[in-house]
């Protein structure tokens, strides 16, 4: 197994390979490739650039048709969102003089992983897990084999760790307060949930589970309810008081 690590729009991002292509001409190709989609993105999408296309929508220099298509892209993917989370999952956050600004960076993670890992797709015969900021893509080609094992942080003690998934061919999202403080909140509201400490969903693609992930967060102590109807492969929601709530129920 080869381990390649490298930190872009303001994350760390690493990538295990195992089987043909680990630590040749192709897999360093590939690796290459991941991160040039990615440092791409950033400079579409990051709200910390001033000369990205979101700044430059947001100051009104910008149309979303004078933009690349992929903000359309991440911009209807993000209302979708807000739709299917009832309001709790936005795409706007207030500005300091009480207009919304566009920040669709809860999108952009997944969809930018997820459109990156396609060079990793096309390497022959070869297995790999992409960790993006905590987030990851895994693929096994062969469902016989080992999966990926991916470790859930415990959100009271990071150091330990609460669950272990098995995957060999999706991605796992998870969304707290442990490593970022206070960043999310119901956008109804305003307002940072309390009851809830973290949120890990499983399910085929990093775009979706991540915003599944996060909405779910933000809907607080309604995140059980709204995940039941999502099509989700499983989640594991952590509360404050300690208690943990596993979507689906085990099988008695």
């Amino acid at each position: 197994m080869k381990r390649y690590v490298e930190h872009v729009m303001n994350m760390p991002v690493s990538l295990a390979l195992r089987g043909r292509h680990t630590d040749d001409r192709r897999a360093r190709a590939a690796w290459t490739a991941v991160m040039a989609d990615l440092r791409a993105a950033d400079r579409v999408f990051s709200t910390y650039r001033p000369d990205s296309h979101i700044s430059r929508l947001n100051r009104g220099e910008l149309t979303p048709a004078d933009c690349p298509p992929e903000v359309t892209q991440v911009l209807a993917l993000g209302h979708l969102a807000e739709h299917d989370s009832d309001g709790a999952f936005s795409i706007h956050r207030p500005g300091p003089d009480g207009h919304r600004t566009l920040d669709p960076s809860g999108v952009v993670k997944g969809w930018a992983a997820d459109r990156a890992a396609r060079h990793l797709r096309a390497l022959p015969d070869t297995d790999y897990c992409l960790n993006t900021g905590g987030d990851l893509i895994c693929r096994t080609l062969d469902p016989h084999t080992r999966p990926w094992r991916i470790g859930i942080e415990h959100p009271h003690n990071p150091q330990t760790v609460i669950a272990v998934v098995p995957i060999h061919d999706g991605a796992v999202a998870t969304s707290g307060a442990t490593h970022r403080g206070n960043h999310i909140t119901d956008a109804r509201t305003g307002r940072t949930p309390t009851a809830i400490a973290s949120v890990t969903v499983v399910g085929a693609t990093l775009t979706h589970t991540d915003i599944d992930a996060t909405a779910a967060y933000a809907n607080g102590p309604e995140a059980t309810a709204w995940l039941r109807t999502r099509p989700i492969r499983t989640a594991l929601l952590v509360w404050q008081n300690g208690s943990t709530t596993l979507i689906p129920e085990p099988s008695a």
